[in-house]
Order: structure tokens, then C-alpha cells, then sequence
């Protein structure tokens, strides 16, 4: 997904290739950057003190959408070849519970093909690379039998800047429950027991809703999807949306952490459906109805989630404090450091 708004240069090493475990700090010890989109001004502090930039009243909605090892290995016979290739292939978006859109690395698979997984799992190819690079594909097990498969045998996605397989516990958020997300929703990582303790005590509110990300990124930069292509199925409790609207009537903030909850609950405000699938695209032209601030991480040149920060706070601030990052070595990525625009 991308956007004609800003482009920049990313340095390699701003790349976070090893996660904040591993750097030997806590996940809420990543170094913040916080925007303030009414006057501009940027301050620099450690993630672990969010709560000194937050009120009481003031409300944190989380995506509590759980990392599935979505990369798969597959073999399958082509033109009646004794030994079986190999090809990895992506998961991209659940159609139900026996279809699944992929991505399938290789050229050589076509529409019938059958792909063994495992001794007790297959997938047959029912349309393959039309009109997008996504083939749709129907294994031989749905539900819950497939998605305990899916967690013998596979590995979480990982992009060409993390030169390690992690496992999978890296790639979740502490207060992640319901298994679907193909990429981690990685703007809440950052977030411990320890930091959402100390800001229910201070008297801020916590909520949760669930939205599955599925692939954002087909493997080549020609075939990036757009935003209203990216469908994605999201669940927002009554019990959220409760607390959503009450804190926008009492005028305490709304904070979303991560694009995705930003566009559940902008969603849910334009169609009033709880419960659906979202490809709502937020530019600097989107009235926002119920988010009043974000918690997000640090997104590469020409994002389309650029845009939607973008709804908070114009480019003219907005430039200005990614430049500031830049300089001051702020890391990008799921496991890299955090911004907020408050």
C-alpha cells in the first residue's frame, strides 16, 4: 500500500532487525517519540512513561488479534516429476473456513494443482494470480484442525530486514487472545502487564477490539495492493464502543494503538456495524468521528499509513518530526521504537 504524499530515506541500520528482548531491554523500554498535533512540538522519552502523557478519563483501545505462523512449505509433483519442489507460500486472507487466499512463491504452480503440507494436510489451488498476485486455495482441513496445523507446521511472515527466524512469541502482543492476524498488529508490542497496570492506576482506560491484518506486502514493489483492497474482518464488543462513546462525551481522548484499531473504530462510526469487514482508506482529507489520538510505530516512505496519520496532524508537523526521528536514530518497524500524536 502506498502513498504519493511522502517519501524519504530510510537508512539501513534504522531497520530494527532484532527484537528489544534480544537488544537486552523490555519491549516497553523502546524509546517514544511523542507529537503533539496541536502546536508541532515533539518530545523524546522512553516508551515505559506513557502514562505522563496521558489523563486520567483518557481511554487506550488495543487489538487484541493474536500472530498465526502464516509462512507455509508445500510440496507438490509437477508434470509427473519423481521428486516433489518445494515452495513457501503466505497466507493473505481468510475467505472461510476451508479458503484461503496466498501467496504462492513460485512460478510453477497452476489452477488444480494439489500442495502437501505435512503428511496430514493438503490444499488443492482453486484460482490462481487473477486479477491480483493472491491464488485462492482450499486446504484439506478448516477450522479449528487446520489452524492447530497451521501452528505445527508453520513459521511467522518475516520481511528481507530480519535476517533471523524468530519464533513466534516475538511476533505477539502480551495481551493477544484470539488467533487470525497474518502480521503482527506490532504498534501494541511495545506495551507490557507492568505499563498497563500503572495506567489503569492513574486512572486510564483500557479496551480491547479485534481486527485479523492480513498481508500487507505481495513480495515485489510493482504489486503493492491498495488500501481499499486490503479487506480486513474486524470485532468491536458492545462493551467498547460503550466506552469509546462515553469518553468522547465526557471529553477525555480516545487513543487507538496502531493503524488497525483506527480503522475498526472509524469503521464501525460509518456504518454503524459492530462486526464486518473494513478497507477504509484515511487520508489527510478523512474527518476522524471517534479517534483522537494514536499510538502507532514508524512507517516506511510512501506507506499508505503515512496518510492516515495524516487525519491527525498536517504534514507541515508532520514531516518535520519524521526528520527528527531520522536524525535521532529511531528505529522502524514491528521492532522498532513507538510514535504518538496526541
Amino acid at each position: 500500500m502506498t502513498s504519493q504524499a511522502f517519501d524519504f530515506h530510510l537508512p539501513t541500520q534504522l531497520n530494527a532487525s532484532i527484537p528489544p528482548e534480544r537488544r537486552g531491554i523490555r519491549r516497553d523500554q523502546v524509546k517514544m517519540m511523542v507529537l503533539n498535533k496541536q502546536s508541532g512540538q515533539v518530545y523524546h522519552d522512553e516508551f515505559s512513561q506513557l502514562e505522563h502523557y496521558l489523563q486520567a478519563g483518557d481511554l487506550l483501545v488495543l487489538n487484541n488479534s493474536r500472530t498465526i505462523p502464516a509462512l507455509l512449505r508445500a510440496r507438490f509433483h509437477q508434470n509427473n516429476q519423481k521428486e516433489p519442489s518445494i515452495i513457501e507460500m503466505k497466507l493473505a486472507r481468510k475467505i472461510n473456513e476451508f479458503e484461503w487466499e496466498s501467496l504462492i512463491l513460485s512460478d510453477k504452480v497452476s489452477a488444480g494443482e494439489v500442495l502437501h503440507f505435512s503428511p496430514t494436510l493438503s490444499a488443492t489451488v482453486l484460482k490462481q494470480k487473477s486479477p491480483t498476485p493472491l491464488s485462492r486455495i482450499q486446504f484439506s482441513k478448516g477450522g479449528t484442525e487446520l489452524l492447530e496445523e497451521i501452528y505445527m507446521i508453520g513459521e511467522p511472515i518475516r520481511y528481507e530486514y530480519i535476517h533471523e527466524p524468530w519464533s513466534l512469541e516475538y511476533y505477539q502482543t502480551v495481551f493477544a487472545t484470539t488467533p487470525g492476524s497474518l502480521e503482527m498488529p506490532s504498534a501494541g508490542r511495545a506495551i507490557s502487564w507492568e505499563l498497563l497496570f500503572r495506567l489503569q492506576k492513574k486512572g486510564i482506560q483500557i479496551a480491547f477490539l479485534q481486527l485479523h491484518t492480513g498481508l500487507s506486502y505481495f513480495s515485489d514493489d510493482n504489486l503493492l495492493p491498495s488500501p481499499e483492497e486490503n479487506r480486513e474482518k474486524y470485532i468491536i464488543p458492545e462493551k467498547t464502543m460503550n466506552k469509546v462513546l462515553d469518553t468522547k462525551k465526557r471529553g477525555s481522548k480516545v487513543i487507538a494503538v496502531g493503524t488497525t484499531v483506527v480503522r475498526a473504530l472509524e469503521t464501525a462510526s460509518k456504518t454503524s456495524c459492530l462486526t464486518g469487514w473494513t478497507n477504509l482508506y484515511i487520508t489527510e482529507e478523512s474527518k476522524l468521528q471517534l479517534v483522537d489520538g494514536i499510538i502507532t510505530g514508524f512507517h516506511e516512505p510512501k506507506a499508505s499509513h503515512l496518510d492516515m496519520l495524516l487525519a491527525f496532524v498536517p504534514k507541515e508537523k508532520l514531516f518535520p518530526a519524521y526528520e527528527e526521528a531520522l536524525n535521532k536514530q529511531y528505529l522502524w518497524h514491528e521492532f522498532g521504537d513507538i510514535n504518538i500524536i496526541l
